[in-house]
């Protein structure tokens, strides 16, 4: 049986916006390239042009599908026309979309639903074509798959369709994901190693971190003002900073705004897009990860910051508490005075951060990409059958 995989959104690229999306293409196909599948050939396409695989056959186009519209007129029309020359039995689209047109059996990974959730917080343009298409694709898909329970619910609620044609098959944690050992390569050299790439980096001593896009629904207002808040206290300590970190996304510059209104200036640094080799480094180098998101599809950075020993904060965000359950501390998604005691605790006692720490390793060891590509398989051939 002959599956295609729409993966166009996939790009190596380093400062590729929809790192998200992106990252699940190029996990999810890596993984299943190293499953034997002896009744199934995968092929996958895609523009990466760096990206190879040694099961799954690739096939890339010359026409420029880094261009959204390009890219949307091609799903529509080219791929289907591909698809009957393949004679494929199956397509997959992994973010969201899947060719209506074809007769084909289809399978949909959705990944959230914030275009209909938060309209608001995309151009309008954007938020309606994705909830126009996307209604179409999971009515016309033969099965649904959900990074989580969340998402799940979101697309029975608004899209009204049945829980049986759809699984829910949590996102994984990259194997580059692990805690620093030290009783290999030594506290002091730990040490030593961490202090060199805070000086490469131009970071401070003492730091929490948030890693994600920069945009309205990422709930970055809430977070500098739960910071502020800890700050002002009289038992806060002045040298611990605020890294925001990653690219800059839809309506970027209010956060900007907040920062200076709050005067926090000097205390809140932006060192911009992360490429995906340093981040492990990054979480561990913070005192705890902080995700405060009104909303996600899954919340990746969440677990990969549990996966290398990072304590984690996150909003009550019902994806997040899925992710993170009681091995991290979470507050009330939009209470700056909750984030800022749950900083407060965290902060102040190191037995409850390395608490924490242990707990989030332990968490983040269920979330792999060798299981989700397995049931993503397990998946195609319950559509064929």
């Amino acid at each position: 049986m002959k599956i295609a995989i729409n993966a166009q959104l996939l790009n190596t690229d380093p400062t590729y916006r929809s790192a998200g999306v992106s990252k699940y293409s190029e996990h999810l196909l890596r993984y299943m390239d190293r499953i034997e599948t002896p009744t199934l050939e995968l092929t996958a396409f895609t523009n990466a042009n760096k990206f190879t695989l040694q099961q799954i056959k690739l096939c890339r186009s010359r026409l420029p599908l880094e261009n959204p519209l390009a890219r949307i007129a091609w799903e529509q029309s080219v791929l289907p026309l591909l698809l009957r020359q393949q004679r494929a039995d199956l397509v997959h689209g992994l973010v969201n979309i899947v060719p209506l047109i074809s007769q084909i059996p289809s399978v949909v990974t959705i990944h959230d639903l914030s275009f209909l959730r938060m309209p608001e917080v995309l151009p309008r343009f954007k938020a309606a074509y994705l909830a126009r298409l996307c209604r179409a694709s999971v009515t016309r898909a033969s099965h649904i798959i959900a990074v989580s329970q969340q998402t799940a619910d979101d697309v029975m609620h608004f899209f009204n369709v049945p829980a049986a044609k759809i699984d829910v098959i949590f996102n994984g944690v990259g194997e580059q994901f692990i805690p620093l050992d030290c009783t290999i390569i030594g506290e002091a050299t730990a040490q030593k190693k961490d202090a060199e790439f805070k000086q490469k980096r131009h970071l401070p001593e003492k730091f929490v971190l948030y890693l994600g896009t920069l945009e309205p629904r990422k709930n970055l207002d809430v977070l500098l003002d739960g910071y502020a808040r800890w700050r002002a206290r009289p038992d806060a300590d002045p040298t611990v900073k605020l890294v925001l970190a990653g690219a800059k996304g839809w309506f970027y510059e209010q956060i900007f705004d907040r920062v200076r209104l709050l005067k926090l200036e000097d205390s809140v640094f932006f060192p911009g897009y992360v490429p995906d080799e340093d981040l492990p480094t990054w979480y561990r180098a913070a005192l705890c990860f902080v995700y405060p998101s009104l909303f996600e599809g899954f919340g990746m950075p969440a677990a990969e910051a549990m996966a290398c020993g990072t304590p984690v904060i996150t909003s009550k965000a019902q994806s997040l508490q899925e992710v993170v359950g009681d091995a991290g501390l979470t507050f009330e998604t939009e209470s700056a005075d909750d984030l800022a005691d749950k900083l407060g605790a965290l902060l102040a006692d190191p037995h409850l951060r390395t608490h924490y720490s242990e707990r989030g390793i332990v968490r983040a060891a269920r979330f792999t990409w060798s299981r989700a590509a397995a049931e993503t398989i397990d998946v195609y051939r319950h559509a064929l059958t």
